[in-house]
């Protein structure tokens, strides 16, 4: 296969990523974006539908359900595939065992998807300063568009280190074009092409309180702020993680939910903790939520309601004190009854599953599975501002961001501080929510923790996923494959 025949491939995948999901979920009300640039240029109503059209890449099955949680808890020691012994899930008992190789589908799928929601962004960034309409909002769309570009690079980032900068539409029949969309960019290039985004978005994106009622969910400075901080932390850059944190946290927009197991209820959607997640709802045709988030983690067996993957790890149960509150806001356990009344038989398959992908079981029975997913929220962005305190030498501070966390969780305050003491509580607060397994990489441990629990985690292959060998074969080998695989 020639390079421009391959291109084609790649121009396909950017043509598909004009079309969207149709939602009701107010500013997610789109229909599908087939307007050629004329048309976008000369409609100022399509200008927002551009940026939604990014917003509802978020909805899909194969971008923020199944193989996201597989590559970021399943291969972690938060979790393990759960479901039936016979059942590998496709490729998750591979994530789980460490067996996975570059022809993995998860990989695959990740990749194309991650591309396509760029692509929606790309299309929006370059258009949007030619439409006429107010700068004010003009900018803000922008803000939008660069703040999910962001998001999307970082992902890619954190799964598989450097990877092709593509902050353009390709042109088919330009060489140039082709090279640039399968050369990787190096890791420092690319977190500089993120924070030049996420920059943008911060000045440019109205506080959380600003938006309209039917606009919440929309990406904000304080979602901007966070995203930058957590960038910087990933980069060891302690004073921007610490100063963009203060910032939201001096910013009076956020706030804790005083009962952590309310954080992932319905009432609580772009409540007072939420700093980003993503607006999970749908119209028939397609599925309610995100695409089978709900029902691919939820108990599987007699009594159950799911499919029964991702399942709470024996490791990180053990790892709660007495008294967490976090631990029955994490884990749906065999033999209880949970919030709104449904028991959990001790007939389920597994001893243990994901109550933050839990959905209320009134909302189940009349027919949805609707599910905001928190990408972001308020406890986090005390935790970034713990670790990065606690690196610049601010124990006390550190201490009192950490107390916080603790103190809702219903543990006492402690002292004396060590960064062991920040991982844990970074492990506990945010497990199950696809962190764990980029954060041991960045902290430098996964092979030690992993190792220690028996996985076959090789130390200088597997702190990055494999480059999807079909890339590789489509980019007639300008793609270079991660180390080991």
């Amino acid at each position: 296969m020639n390079m421009k025949t391959t291109f084609k491939t790649l121009s396909l995948l950017v043509v598909l990523s004009l079309f969207t999901v149709a939602c009701e979920e107010d500013f997610l009300e789109v229909s599908p974006a087939q307007e050629t640039p004329e048309v976008a240029l000369s409609d100022p109503d399509v200008a927002p539908q551009l940026v939604n059209a990014i917003y509802n890449i978020f909805l899909g099955f194969n971008m923020n359900s199944f193989p996201w949680y597989g590559i970021a808890d399943i291969a972690s020691d938060d979790s393990v595939k759960g479901s039936d012994p016979g059942d590998t899930g496709t490729y998750q008992q591979n994530l789980e065992e460490y067996t996975f190789t570059e022809n993995e589908a998860a990989f695959r799928l990740l990749w194309e998807n991650h591309y396509q929601g760029i692509a929606r962004a790309n299309r929006a960034i370059i258009l949007l300063p030619d439409v006429d309409i107010e700068e004010d909002l003009q900018n803000r769309l922008i803000g939008e568009a660069r703040y999910l570009r962001g998001l999307m690079y970082f992902r890619m980032v954190q799964m598989f280190g450097g990877v092709p900068i593509i902050d353009f539409i390709p042109d088919p029949n330009s060489e140039e074009d082709i090279n640039r969309a399968f050369q990787r960019a190096p890791v420092e290039e690319v977190y500089a092409f993120i924070e030049e985004d996420l920059t943008f978005a911060m000045n440019n994106l109205p506080l959380k309180s600003e938006y309209a009622p039917n606009d919440l969910g929309r990406a904000t400075q304080g979602a901007a702020q966070t995203l930058l901080a957590k960038v910087s932390l990933y980069q060891e850059k302690w004073q921007p993680a610490f100063d963009l944190t203060e910032m939201v946290i001096n910013s009076g927009e956020y706030g804790l939910e005083p009962n952590y197991e309310d954080v992932w209820k319905e009432t609580s959607e772009n409540g007072v903790e939420s700093i980003f997640e993503i607006q999970a709802r749908g119209e028939s045709p397609n599925p309610l939520g995100v695409n089978n988030y709900y029902a691919s983690q939820g108990a599987r067996g007699q009594g159950g309601w799911g499919w029964g993957f991702n399942s709470p790890s024996e490791d990180l149960l053990n790892t709660y004190e007495e008294g967490d509150t976090r631990k029955d806001g994490t884990i749906i356990f065999r033999g209880e009854t949970l919030y709104d009344g449904r028991f959990v038989p001790e007939t389920v398959t597994n001893p243990r599953y994901n109550q933050k992908a839990y959905v209320n079981i009134s909302l189940e029975n009349a027919g949805g599975d609707e599910k905001n997913v928190r990408l972001s929220r308020y406890a986090e962005a005390l935790l970034i501002n713990a670790e990065a305190a606690f690196r610049l030498g601010m124990t006390g501070v550190a201490e009192e961001r950490i107390n916080q966390v603790r103190d809702r969780a219903g543990l006492e305050p402690i002292s004396g501080i060590t960064i062991m003491d920040i991982w844990k509580e970074r492990r506990l607060e945010l497990a199950m929510e696809q962190d764990r397994m980029f954060d041991l990489r960045r902290q430098g441990r996964a092979a030690e923790v992993m190792q220690a629990l028996g996985y076959p985690f090789v130390e200088g292959k597997h702190e990055l996923y494999p480059i999807p060998q079909e890339q590789i074969d489509q980019s007639g080998g300008l793609l270079e494959q991660n180390p080991g695989y």
